[in-house]
């Protein structure tokens, strides 16, 4: 008898479909039927003769797929597996949604029938100002939740956010009179299993439109299972549809929202009855999902930075109470008060070798010495920090009075010193959809007995307490922590050593940055595709209404804003990340491309004079990605004068090249010196020239990889010259 998890359950190879849908598979090199869905012959005839034959072959069978503009014109050898593409084909005088695309070597041919026409009026537009407008998280999900319901009309829409755990509760919801709410309810980590989670971070939008239906078995020409990670129709997993069963509706439907490129939560859609949804009307809730989560993105920055303007305005002040005091433990001594107060916490002990000094609510000194001992004696934890140190699966030290939460920093190499931020112990409780315990139950699967995780069969509210466990420290908290450990660093220590290791921190926290701007650069093209199809797609529809093409007209500009800035950024990224190789390079032939290029794209009047150009160290491509930003801006910035003109020469100095590129441009204001290398720094001069205040940061990042500067000599009005210097080959 073997037990066998929820985590294990193989829901991306069902080998069924949902009656509603209907599949032909191909092989992406041949074009040849590898397999169908068993209902295909209610479109096609077909049937297991059509194995290795093309749907060309027989071209009477198939003209309604012939005739598809979308897939006679597609090469499946070059189709990406991110790529999905739509047509509306007529099939037995019916309309019907044809859906392609490509997963490791097979072409999926998904077919649905229309059951609903894209109603005529702006209402994409008018719900993505509601999102974009709204001024916190509470109301942008509010605003998503009214949005998904009026596009599908289930009787139950909630926001489902994920726990660090794997848990997760609804935070919003709406429901239709005489539907039992399930605000604030907790749902176990095993409700929505890892496997499931990491095919909804994949597959963004599923629907399971009747729990009562048969599925539909795949027939294929190979004993191979056909994975369906990607498919609209794939058939749900019958413990999902006796999870569903159990909670009493008939119809489930929900778009992953994904923040950081991590599946954050979902907006889940039940139906009391059986209920299809129209995939227009599920692309329409997957674009709304998708602007409210860059909507709260962008919340949550504003809110990450205005914390952490405040947090710097009070490190900037206690550094200089620090740094009154002529040695450490006073210095420390006299700020304990203030320093507690940092992070939020109830209390605050510091600790410089025996001696201790309190503020606030905190444990006994011989408890605290014990927590001091337990830190000094684990070599992981330089910094830690949890709400439940009585944990007894954490190894801690059990139930402290006044130290339910625990968070900690050493300020020296000898864990002499450390600061611990306490808080107590909070009565609470958590309310679950029903009893979390999981219950198991023995099947009969392929003649072997399994003992398996049975759905829950109640979903009546359970009501957990919460012991030994404190308010959770924020991530604000913690960072606030950091920030005071650092400045008691950076304030008492001089040591060439620790300023190393506080560099190397800062060169990580850096890098993490850049993988940050990289992963949202890179990971909102595809959402930003779909509204910039949706977008035109719109603006074909309403080409007699000239009020709606303004707006559409607004959207489009702000999408290729968007694009400009993510290419930019990613280029930035890339300015520090990528891999180069320094060797010596001729110039000249770059810089005539650039100017060429230049000239044609933004100025054909400009004049571009090309003096001597010594050979430098570099690498060719991030050479042209400098002389890129340089000289366009010197064209653009140019382009306005009677008679713009460029010059670029170069000399040997030493050990270096100098290149210089002049131009006769607006130059720039003395005031925005200071600035000019910072990312989205733009001149006030500059407002009417398009850009986005990238491309120097990006110049001035790259020369300083290649060991070289750049530097500028200006003056308003007058034009600008770019001094950049290489190393000499």
């Amino acid at each position: 008898m073997n037990f066998v998890d929820c985590h294990e359950e193989k829901i991306h190879i069902s080998g069924h479909i949902q009656d509603f849908g209907y599949l032909i598979g191909l092989d992406a090199d041949s074009q040849t039927v590898k397999f169908f869905s068993q209902n295909i012959s209610e479109l096609f005839p077909m049937d297991k003769g059509f194995f290795g034959k093309k749907i060309s072959d027989d071209p009477q069978a198939f003209r309604a797929l012939l005739d598809s503009v979308v897939l006679t014109n597609l090469d499946f050898k070059t189709m990406r597996e991110t790529d999905v593409f739509l047509d509306r084909i007529e099939i037995k005088g019916k309309p019907f949604h044809l859906t392609i695309y490509r997963y490791l070597e097979n072409v999926f041919l998904e077919f649905e029938q229309i059951i609903e026409h894209f109603i005529q009026k702006n209402f994409v537009t008018k719900k993505y100002e509601n999102i974009h407008n709204a001024t916190d998280s509470k109301d942008i999900w509010n605003e998503l939740l009214n949005s998904v319901y009026e596009a599908v009309e289930y009787d139950r829409i909630m926001l489902y956010r994920f726990l660090e755990d794997g848990s997760g509760k609804v935070i919003a919801e709406k429901v239709k009179s005489k539907v039992e709410s399930f605000l604030h309810l907790h749902y176990p980590e095993n409700d929505i299993p890892r496997q499931a989670r990491a095919l909804y971070l994949k597959k963004r939008k599923r629907i399971f439109s009747n729990v009562y239906s048969e599925p539909v078995p795949i027939i294929s020409s190979t004993d191979a299972a056909v994975d369906l990670t990607y498919s609209s129709v794939r058939a749900m997993s019958p413990v999902h549809g006796q999870y569903l069963k159990n909670t009493g509706v008939a119809s489930s439907f929900s778009t992953s929202i994904v923040i950081n490129n991590k599946l954050w939560g979902m907006v889940t859609c039940q139906n009391i009855e059986p209920k299809h949804i129209d995939l227009v009307n599920r692309i329409r809730a997957e674009v709304f999902t998708v602007i409210a989560a860059n909507a709260y993105t962008s919340y949550k920055s504003k809110q990450l930075l205005a914390d952490s303007i405040e947090l710097d305005r009070k490190i900037v002040a206690l550094k200089a109470k620090l740094m009154a005091y002529d040695n450490l433990e006073n210095s420390l001594f006299s700020n304990v008060a203030e320093m507690q107060e940092y992070p939020e916490a109830d209390g605050l002990a510091i600790i410089v070798g025996h001696h201790i000094r309190t503020s606030g609510q905190v444990p006994s000194d011989e408890n605290i010495l014990k927590i001091v001992q337990y830190a000094r004696e684990n070599p992981l934890k330089n910094f830690y920090a949890t709400n439940h140190f009585s944990n007894p699966h954490q190894r801690n030290l059990g139930s402290i009075e006044n130290a339910a939460g625990v968070m900690f920093g050493f300020t020296d190499d000898k864990r002499n010193e450390l600061l611990i931020w306490f808080r107590k112990e909070i009565d609470g409780q958590i309310l679950w959809a029903g009893n979390p315990a999981k219950k198991t139950e023995a099947r009969i699967v392929d003649g072997e007995e399994l003992i398996l995780i049975s759905p829950r069969k109640s979903f009546e509210t359970y009501i957990e307490e919460i012991k030994g466990k404190a308010q959770p420290w924020k991530n604000k908290d913690i960072f606030a922590a950091k920030k005071v450990v650092a400045t008691i660093l950076e304030t008492t220590y001089t040591q060439f050593r620790r300023v190393q290791e506080l560099n190397e921190e800062l060169r990580n926290l850096n890098e993490e940055l850049d993988s940050f701007s990289y992963t949202i650069s890179h990971d909102l093209g595809t959402p930003l595709t779909v509204i910039k199809l949706n977008a035109q797609l719109l603006e074909k529809s309403h080409h007699d209404n000239p009020e709606v093409r303004k707006r559409i007209a607004s959207i489009l500009k702000e999408i290729l804003g968007m694009e400009n800035m993510m290419r930019d950024v990613l280029s930035l990224s890339r300015a520090k990340s990528s891999e180069i190789t320094v060797q010596e390079l001729s110039a000249t032939a770059i810089v005539n491309k650039v100017s060429c290029d230049m000239k044609l794209t933004l100025n054909q009047n400009a004049e571009i004079i090309v003096g001597d150009l010594p050979n430098v160290m570099g690498d060719e491509t991030m050479l042209t990605q400098v002389f890129l930003n340089i000289i366009g801006n010197a064209v653009k910035y140019s382009s306005k004068s009677e008679n713009p003109k460029v010059e670029i020469n170069g000399k040997v100095e030493g050990d270096y090249v100098i290149y210089t590129v002049k131009d006769n441009g607006i130059g720039i204001p003395e005031s925005a010196h200071a600035h000019m290398f910072k990312i989205f720094n733009r001149m006030d001069n500059a407002k009417s020239f398009e850009g986005n205040g990238v491309g120097l940061s990006i110049a001035y990042r790259i020369m300083k990889r290649l060991g070289g500067n750049i530097t500028y000599e200006s003056k308003e009005n007058e034009g600008t010259t770019f001094i950049l210097t290489f190393k000499k080959p």
